[in-house]
């Protein structure tokens, strides 16, 4: 289906899509068509388009590129384009004519630009079919569509002609999301693996929920623990289930693993009706070598580097785009308008971002190669970020692109007219790292590591960061994060409640992977399901209201969120108590009033009669205790009644006399 955008997103006013109504009178004019053939010479493409494309600007291929559903000469077929720049003869095969090759074979455009393309009458909507490529040096390789909408269901690999069409409910949300996902929003996101989230058979890992049945139980989960986004891993068809989908051979595809695309149209649309943004993992850093994917695709490195020192990624066994290419820039930024233009999602995650910039990732000395001006940057690579995000905010600016990029590279989520990529927000792992290391240890050996507490606001301006405990923290022996905490049984719930109310009240935002809200106590397997008996045991579900709560002032509480990535939204109160490893700090919103005081107990001693003390203002509430019964805390220490004096009136110095519970949390206003 060939969909007009709202808007040109070309430099040319020349590349708006072509309207229906208009193709046949055109196309009749001027191509060639005999009807005696089976595939008509025709093409949607225009010089300007093809131009765009190979100068590495033409964000909208999705609308021309791959198979569309169209009428001409009163007949209805199938339109095919594909790029393939090496091939000598490009025929489309599939069921329908048995899988015969060079039956039906596409015309190279006159103007060399390696573009094969035709119009095959009577071809149907729902045909598998592949490309049969006769590429360099002869080679013949059977390859997907890259910019197929639908595939088969793994391990069957070909494509699917299809029509995208649904009716959108979400035009409230529409309106409204720029607020919704705005920098000074609340933000706390549920990571969810679709396929591992729940299944119809924990122990059958070809057991698959439906886009449908997802949609049912994952909708109203989520809008209950009030998260406000959730992101999903990458969606994009992938042919290994290990990859976690990582590895993606379909760009422009929903995986079939859950049903058709218009099943996660619906998905989104529940979500976008309950408030909820929706983010996707999108991965532009690497693709795998399967048969049918971009690899070598039509016989020569087209997609990815040909100098395997650029092209091929050591860590994933995968290949580089080559970034250098137009053609490919103009897939990949095409790639995420879609899932914005034809999803209406709210954000993309990058996987990766730091392989994609350093030249030298993963690589020894000699592995690899200096740019030209010596240093260390893929400065394609840069190149190609920058103009995706300065791309997607100028025409989705209600949305956010965010990196996961892992070193100190500098202006990750800076604008680019700040000579920075261009990122809403940076994934902030130096404050995962050093969190973790500090909450396995010992209590009674944090008092010599506070530093590592406290060094994540020493540079957290630097970025725009969102914290994350995502699932790379919980596989391949990391432990679940229940046991990653030290102590008997009740420690572990009490210091991990402690840590998660310590995150929700850090600035910046939250991403939170599936199960640890309510303590899973096995690592992730994606072949599996979460751990839901666990819901049966009053630890576990009440830690999971505990993390609801916190979600609900997240939202509620403006200190929260309002200057989340403003120096003016944080204070320090206390840092001085290092040997009883309290800590204290404010969260500050636009108005005085709404100031909250946070305070941490980080050892398993009760403290009564605790001294802080605080400048211009009277906390006189307490909102919140991570200690509460209701979380399967102890709930024996609290404050219902806060003792506050003036210390100092020059200084307008007050101290507050506090009682803190152990391992726990208080937050007072």
């Amino acid at each position: 289906m060939v969909k007009k955008n709202k808007k040109s997103t070309d430099k040319s006013e020349s590349n708006k899509v072509i309207k229906h109504i208009s193709i046949k009178k055109k196309f009749e004019e001027e191509n060639f068509i005999d009807t005696s053939k089976p595939v008509w010479n025709y093409s949607l493409l225009n010089d300007e388009d093809v131009k765009n494309y190979q100068d590495g600007t033409n964000y909208s291929l999705y609308e021309k590129f791959g198979s569309h559903s169209l009428q001409v000469n009163e007949l209805w077929g199938i339109y095919f384009c594909v790029w393939a720049p090496n091939a000598s003869s490009v025929s489309v095969v599939g069921n329908f004519n048995h899988w015969k090759n060079h039956e039906y074979e596409l015309y190279p455009r006159w103007d060399k630009s390696g573009i094969w393309e035709g119009f095959i009458p009577g071809f149907k909507l729902g045909e598998v079919y592949k490309y049969h490529i006769v590429g360099y040096k002869k080679r013949e390789v059977d390859k997907g569509d890259p910019f197929a909408n639908f595939w088969e269901k793994r391990p069957d690999t070909a494509s699917i002609t299809w029509d995208l069409h649904y009716e959108w409910q979400d035009n409230d949300w529409m309106k409204k999301r720029k607020k919704h996902n705005s920098m000074e929003a609340p933000w706390s996101v549920y990571e969810v693996h679709l396929a591992s989230w729940q299944r119809p058979d924990k122990n059958d890992e070809e057991s698959y929920n439906t886009y449908d049945q997802i949609r049912e139980r994952l909708v109203p989960y989520v809008k209950e623990l009030g998260f406000t986004h959730v992101e999903f891993m990458p969606v994009t068809e992938h042919p290994f289930d290990g990859s976690w989908g990582y590895q993606c051979t379909g760009f422009f595809a929903a995986t079939s693993r859950f049903g058709d695309p218009q099943g996660l149209m619906k998905l989104i649309d529940a979500f976008h009706k309950e408030g909820i943004g929706v983010i996707l993992d999108w991965v532009p850093s690497h693709f795998p070598y399967d048969a049918h994917g971009l690899f070598m695709f039509d016989g020569a490195h087209t997609y990815e580097y040909a100098d395997m020192r650029k092209g091929f990624h050591p860590d994933w066994n995968s290949y580089i785009f080559n970034y250098k290419r137009g053609e490919v820039k103009s897939f990949l930024i095409s790639s995420a308008r879609y899932w914005f233009d034809i999803f209406h999602i709210d954000g993309i995650r990058v996987d990766a971002v730091s392989s994609m910039l350093k030249l030298n990732y993963s690589r020894k000395h000699g592995q690899w190669e200096p740019n030209e001006f010596g240093g260390d940057g893929n400065l394609e690579a840069i190149a190609f970020i920058k103009d995706l995000n300065e791309t997607i905010y100028r025409d989705f600016p209600d949305v956010q692109t965010i990196a996961e990029e892992a070193t100190d590279w500098p202006g990750i989520s800076k604008p680019t007219w700040q000579d920075g990529l261009g990122f809403g927000m940076k994934w902030m792992m130096g404050w995962m790292h050093d969190t973790l290391d500090y909450f396995k240890m010992d209590p009674i050996n944090r008092q010599f590591h506070q530093d590592k507490f406290s060094f994540s606001m020493m540079y957290f301006y630097d970025e725009n960061f969102m914290l994350p405990l995502s699932h790379d923290e919980i596989v391949h022996g990391k432990s679940p994060m229940l046991y990653k905490m030290p102590g008997n049984n009740w420690q572990k719930f009490a210091n991990l409640r402690l840590l998660y109310t310590y995150m929700w009240t850090h600035p910046g935002a939250k991403l939170l992977f599936m199960g640890n809200e309510f303590g899973q106590t096995s690592e992730w397997n994606y072949k599996s399901e979460l751990d839901w008996h666990l819901l049966q045991f009053d630890s576990h579900r009440l830690l999971k209201n505990c993390v609801g709560d916190l979600n609900n002032l997240l939202a509620t509480e403006s200190a929260l969120h309002q200057n989340q990535f403003h120096i003016d939204g944080f204070e320090w109160v206390d840092l001085n108590h290092r040997a009883e490893s309290v800590i204290s700090f404010k969260r500050k919103g636009s108005k005085k009033a709404d100031d909250l005081l946070i305070v941490l107990n980080l050892t398993p001693v009760v403290r009564n009669d605790w001294e802080i003390y605080v400048h211009n203002k009277v906390f006189t509430k307490e909102i919140f205790n991570s200690d509460a019964i209701k979380y399967w805390g102890a709930g024996d220490v609290f404050n219902p009644d806060i003792r506050c004096e003036l210390a100092d009136q020059d200084q307008k110095l007050y101290k507050l006399t506090l009682n803190l519970p152990p391992l726990a949390a208080i937050i007072l206003k």
